[in-house]
Parts: C-alpha cells; sequence; structure tokens
C-alpha cells in the first residue's frame, strides 16, 4: 500500500455498520507507520513453523506460542502445528520447535532426553544476549537483567546464567538489586522493552553501580526500536492511535504505552478490526496505525478497511527507516 491508495486486505467488514466518524465537513486521514508488523526474527519463526511441517508433515509440535500473536498461532493450529506448554507433553520421538523467544539450556537437555528433533527458533537477537549472559557469567559479574518478571524472553535467558542474574523490573525496582561486589557488576535487556524506560532504569543503575558495564551493542532490537520511533513521530498529530497486536506481546503494548508519552490523545491495543470500538472515532480527525513486530499485515489492512468505512480512506505514511534484515531458517530446515 502506498499513500493515497484505499487500504485493501481480506478481513473486510462485510455487512457490518460503519463506525460513526467526524463531521464530513472535517478531513478524516490516517497515518500509517513504516515500519511495522513483522520483524525479522518473527517472520524466521513462523516460517520455520511452516518448513518443518512441509518437511515432517503434520503434527508438529511447537514449546510455547511461537510468536506472541493469535492470529498467528490459530493459523499455524489449522495447519497442523501442536501448541504445547513443555516438551513433556510431546511424544517421545516426534519434532518439537522451540519459539522465537528463546529457551534455557535445562529445556535442550531434557528434549534430549526423550529423543525429541529439537529445531531452535529463538531469534537470533536473543541468542545474542543469550551469549552476553554467559560471556558475563564466566568472567564473574553479576548480571542485572532488564526485563518484566514471567515473560517467556526473560526466563529463557535467566537460565543461561543461573546464580548470576538478578531480574531487574523498571526503574522502580533499581531499590532491590544486592549484587555480590559492585566492581562487577553488568547489564543485559529483554529485547522488546520500551527504549526510554529501559534507558531511565540503566541511568538509576549507573547511579547505584558506578562502575557498571553493559552490552557491547543496544540489546533492544533494532525492530522494536524502530516501531516505537514511528509511533512516536505521529502520535502529536494523532487525536487516537490503534495498535494492533496481541495482549501478551511485549512489544505491542509498549508502543501503546510509547503513544501515550508521546502526546497521542488515546491509544488502544487490538487484536484485529474487530477490536475497534465505535466510541473511539467520535471527533477524531487523525488515526495513527502501527502493529507489533509479531502482526501480520492482513490484520492491520482489515483495521484500514474498517476505518475506511467512516471515512478514514486518506492514508499517509510515516517512516523512520527501511528494514533489510532477514534471518536464516534453522541449519535442520535449510534446502540443499
Amino acid at each position: 500500500m502506498t499513500a493515497g491508495d484505499p487500504p485493501s486486505g481480506t478481513t473486510a467488514a462485510g455487512d457490518r455498520p460503519p463506525l460513526p466518524g467526524p463531521p464530513a465537513s472535517l478531513r478524516r486521514r490516517v497515518l500509517l507507520a513504516a515500519p511495522r508488523g513483522y520483524c525479522a526474527g518473527v517472520e524466521r519463526a513462523v516460517r520455520t513453523v511452516e518448513r518443518a511441517l512441509e518437511i515432517h508433515g503434520a503434527p508438529v509440535y511447537v514449546r510455547r506460542q511461537i510468536v506472541h500473536n493469535t492470529h498467528v498461532v490459530r493459523t499455524l493450529e489449522a495447519r497442523g502445528a501442536v501448541f504445547v506448554e513443555e516438551t513433556d507433553e510431546v511424544p517421545e520421538g516426534a519434532t518439537v520447535i522451540f519459539s522465537a523467544h528463546g529457551v534455557a539450556p535445562s529445556v535442550h537437555t531434557r528434549a534430549a532426553e526423550r529423543r525429541l528433533t529439537a529445531v531452535d527458533a529463538t531469534c537470533p537477537l536473543v541468542t545474542k544476549v543469550h551469549q552476553e549472559a554467559r560471556r558475563f557469567a564466566e568472567d564473574g559479574y553479576d548480571i542485572l537483567l532488564i526485563g518484566h518478571e514471567g515473560h517467556e524472553e526473560v526466563v529463557g535467558t535467566m537460565g543461561h546464567a543461573p546464580g548470576r542474574i538478578h531480574l531487574v523490573d523498571g526503574p522502580d525496582d533499581v531499590r532491590n538489586v544486592e549484587v555480590r561486589d559492585e566492581s562487577r557488576v553488568a547489564w543485559l535487556s529483554q529485547t522488546t522493552l520500551s527504549v526510554d524506560e529501559t534507558m531511565e532504569t540503566v541511568a538509576q543503575l549507573e547511579r547505584r553501580f558506578p562502575a557498571l558495564t553493559g552490552p557491547p551493542s543496544d540489546d533492544i532490537c533494532y525492530a522494536t526500536q524502530n516501531r516505537q520511533l514511528a509511533v512516536k513521530r505521529m502520535a502529536a498529530e494523532a487525536g487516537l492511535v490503534i495498535v494492533v497486536g496481541s495482549r501478551n506481546s511485549s512489544n505491542s503494548v509498549r508502543l501503546v504505552e510509547v503513544a501515550l508519552q508521546a502526546g497521542a490523545a488515546a491509544a488502544h491495543l487490538v487484536d484485529g478490526p474487530e477490536g475497534l470500538a465505535e466510541s473511539w472515532l467520535s471527533g477524531v480527525t487523525t488515526v495513527g496505525v502501527t502493529s507489533g513486530a509479531s502482526v501480520p499485515e492482513v490484520l492491520v489492512d482489515g483495521v484500514l478497511d474498517r476505518l475506511a468505512e467512516s471515512g478514514f480512506e486518506d492514508v499517509g505514511v510515516v517512516r523512520v527507516a527501511d528494514e533489510r534484515q532477514r534471518f536464516a531458517l534453522p541449519r535442520e530446515l535449510r534446502q540443499p
């Protein structure tokens, strides 16, 4: 889709009544973020499941959601993917895929014990954090991992340096940190956090631990940063920002927070066009639209179609970067 083209997609509203918009005398427009949607790690993970199904046939088992998006999971389930919580639920000798969020080494060990064919779809940028955690641990550092408690990526990363990693869940958690040697402290972060909040947490950690060291390069992935920057660019002009994404998607939730902090009058997270509420468009002339890094474009198209029914047909693109990053499939699934 280019600026000015009418939005299209496969999830049109059919015979549903259009959402009400502002008076016809006012210009209604959409600011569409670019980039948005699938990042390279998500694309690789989804393709991993699809390719495994092509090679092995159904069923192919996947430990946890391959990516945090309800639509993607349901689509893969329809093709024969079976999602489980733990490898113990996978029949011995079957194929199991580990999600893009990464796992602890103990998960690989358990899969091997049960003679499972394991395919690791961990995003390479998450693997980078795992490598940093192991290196800092081997060098005797206490590692302060900035992230959200219980998130799969955090759980997996902590498993790579057990006994050495301390979770720091935002700036308010800094005062709770206890380390063995304040001269050997390092920080890492979950890849899908708010850039601004992470930097605030790092600043507070530096004040408390002057010798604090960090990763050689940013842990927050390029896609997360680009999507947050695009939202910041559009937020001040938007009476409403719609973020397409599932509620268990960390980077999608962060986009809503970033939009509000950057000046949007309102911001909401929706799984798809069916999530739009009629009341949101009352008095609004400019709507910003973006999507989390695990969201297929068809869902964004559906939202644009729904908005167009209410007169928001003028679509302008807010572009902050061109993403050309691609990751190869796991070795086991590559074509000869």
